[in-house]
């Protein structure tokens, strides 16, 4: 606890200290509070309090409070997850091998993207994937001045639906960084937010299909949200062909384990509450990269996979 410096004596506040002899002691004067100035002030930090505080659920700590968020799901289900397209440099290569691995996933689109390619969107949905919103820009919710991120979070909805004539049900934040405008945003269009709970850091210049599969590998369990991107648009260039080369392993690992791999839509993702769903340790997915080929070294995040870096490190 924080110490009050002493009042020395004489100094005339009452209740502290004494007056000199033969002095008579003063009132100290009335705490001064705060003028126009200093209000102002402290309403800005509330509301800039308010505006980034729901951006600490990125934080592993924060996500393990909140299921839900991170994208727990149910035990014997995986949600297989990509963002950044669609882009038709990559998401026709994915798309493709989903099919022959009989396999579907959910799409977090840019609206910036979508509007490029309107086709590709489609052809998402007609596959049989879910298709869902990232915003229109991958850009920071913190940084963004008010009412932008509400208008990009809107505008992406509108444009999935219109393209695609479905209404997207999820919304994932670029970064993972959450605002209070991104959040009510969201509620406002019936987007449930919702981060990962394990990623394959697929975005670096150095990523590799087995460098992928032994970032994913800790938490590649029954009820885990994986992240990974079908687009290199907002990173390292040609990255996205390592989670390409990834999802045949992947896939197979999590059907040799019992476990069905679709998308969110059927997660069964749990509540705020952890009640259902919790993500839980699979002991064959958990040593999965015990089996893995070492064909690079393992990224940084190889331990708890909620142990995982800065979400503002990637490149944007």
């Amino acid at each position: 606890m924080r110490r009050s410096a002493p009042v020395p004596a004489g100094s005339g506040e009452p209740g502290r200290g004494r007056t000199g002899p033969g002095k008579t002691g003063r009132a100290a004067p009335a705490a001064r509070t705060p003028g126009a100035p200093g209000r102002a002030a402290l309403a800005v930090a509330g509301l800039a309090l308010l505006h980034a505080g729901p951006a600490a659920t990125w934080l592993p700590a924060v996500r393990r409070l909140l299921p839900g968020l991170a994208g727990a799901g149910a035990a014997d289900h995986v949600a297989l997850t990509f963002d950044d397209g669609p882009d038709p440099r990559s998401t026709p290569r994915f798309l493709d091998e989903l099919a022959r691995l009989g396999c579907r996933a959910t799409f977090f689109v840019l609206g910036e993207m979508l509007e490029r390619h309107p086709a590709l969107g489609r052809r998402v949905v007609a596959d049989g994937h879910e298709i869902a919103v990232h915003g229109w820009h991958h850009g920071n919710a913190l940084a963004a001045p008010p009412g932008r991120t509400a208008a990009e979070i809107g505008g992406a909805a509108r444009l999935v639906t219109d393209v695609t004539g479905v209404r997207p049900a999820w919304y994932r934040p670029p970064y993972g960084v959450l605002s209070a405008e991104a959040l009510v945003a969201a509620r406002a269009l019936g987007l449930r937010p919702v981060l990962w709970t394990a990623w394959g850091r697929d975005w670096t210049r150095s990523a590799t299909p087995s460098s992928v599969l032994a970032a994913l590998a800790p938490g590649l369990r029954g009820g885990a949200t994986l992240l990974l991107h079908d687009s290199d648009h907002t990173s390292a260039p040609g990255s996205w062909r390592s989670g390409l080369g990834a999802l045949p392993e992947l896939v197979a690992r999590c059907r040799s384990a019992g476990l069905r791999v679709g998308p969110l839509r059927d997660h069964g993702v749990s509540g705020s509450s952890g009640s259902r769903g919790a993500v839980r340790r699979h002991p064959v997915l958990h040593n999965a990269s015990e089996t893995a080929a070492p064909e690079t070294a393992a990224p940084e995040n190889t331990g708890d996979p909620e142990n995982t870096p800065d979400p503002l490190e990637r490149l944007s």
